[in-house]
């Protein structure tokens, strides 16, 4: 399959490309579902998940399917309360910020506590029957701490920053078991049907790269050398990654996704020849006329000049309110302009 061969970094007949957040609220079809269920419960009931994991690949031809589910699900049955509040985002309670906090977390089996998403795969799958492959995904350690530390989502990371600075032990301790349990959850999606798997570090450009380094990406590796171990394509991801992309980068994967901040030509250089890479372009341009985002789009195809292992793809996920027309339009485009 042309994405799975690009994760690899095998020749392919086009440039494979997909859309992170590709099923949501930007699709008519999404919002119709969502005007009659709660987000958690779209997720929790495996016949609307797998539903609206399908509607981008009916739509317009991209080349994976990714699961639809939220990073956060881990979270309840670790122990803490989890709900999406309109206009506010996620909320979870009570935030964990003290050594009682931590050791009451719950590790668990995915399979039993998650295996409505474990169905959700094994019905996309079914249905796709071979067709294009099939992500899944998790939040990486750092991004899951962070909203279970703050209690939600942040502008400044204080209580998180300050464990980690203040309270190394008890971070490591955090850390420790959000890496367990991701692990476990990624390797059961995997057995469910995932046919590679992407690591999401939506917060991580909060960090300086010392920070980073000697913090967090000893626990992110912990996720993605188990990740490999299945034996699928492993791919990492996360905003604001410039500073230390090095770093990012040299961790056990197969594909670094790269935000829109810097060239694509640069991000793969300082990236290195041995990974594929995956991105970038900015998810606004989607929103633009026709003639300006087709430049955007053969910008970034310039960029990626023609070489084994890109994945096209955003910097970030599709916005809300995004023409959903453009973002067919790219995927034809994408592939039009690469067929080899």
């Amino acid at each position: 399959m042309r994405f799975l061969d690009a994760c690899r970094r095998k020749p392919v007949d086009a440039t494979p490309v997909w859309f992170m957040r590709q099923a949501g609220r930007y699709m008519p079809e999404y919002r119709a579902i969502r005007a009659k269920a709660s987000f958690l419960e779209m997720c929790e009931r495996p016949e609307i998940a797998a539903e609206v994991t399908l509607q981008p690949v009916k739509f317009m031809a991209v080349d994976a399917a990714i699961l639809y589910a939220d990073i956060l699900l881990p979270v309840r049955p670790m122990g803490v309360a989890l709900e999406f509040l309109k206009g506010e985002g996620p909320r979870l309670a009570p935030p964990v910020r003290s050594p009682k906090d931590v050791a009451r977390l719950r590790l668990f089996d995915p399979n039993e506590e998650l295996g409505f998403v474990m169905e959700t795969l094994r019905l996309v799958r079914r249905e796709l029957a071979g067709r294009i492959p099939l992500i899944g995904f998790a939040g990486a350690p750092f991004t899951l701490a962070s909203y279970l530390i703050e209690g939600g989502p942040s502008k400044d990371y204080r209580w998180t920053k300050l464990m980690m600075h203040g309270e190394p032990k008890l971070w490591d301790a955090l850390m420790g078991k959000i890496a367990k349990v991701t692990s476990a959850y990624l390797a059961a999606q995997v057995k469910a049907g995932a046919q590679a798997v992407q690591l999401f570090d939506s917060w991580v450009g909060a960090l300086s790269k010392e920070d980073y380094e000697r913090r967090v990406k000893p626990w992110s590796d912990k996720v993605l050398a188990a990740a490999k171990k299945t034996g699928v394509p492993v791919i990492t991801f996360g905003t604001g990654t410039t500073p230390f992309l090095e770093s990012f980068a040299a961790s056990p994967c197969d594909v670094v996704g790269v935000d829109w901040r810097l060239p694509l030509a640069q991000a793969w250089k300082r990236v290195g020849s041995g990974k594929a890479v995956q991105g970038n372009m900015d998810p606004v341009n989607l929103f633009l006329p026709r003639p300006e985002l087709k430049k955007a789009v053969r910008a970034v195809l310039k960029e990626a000049g023609g070489r084994k292992g890109h994945i096209f793809n955003l910097g970030h996920g599709i916005l809300q309110e995004t023409p959903p027309d453009n973002v067919r339009a790219v995927a034809d485009w994408v592939h039009e302009w690469t067929a080899r």
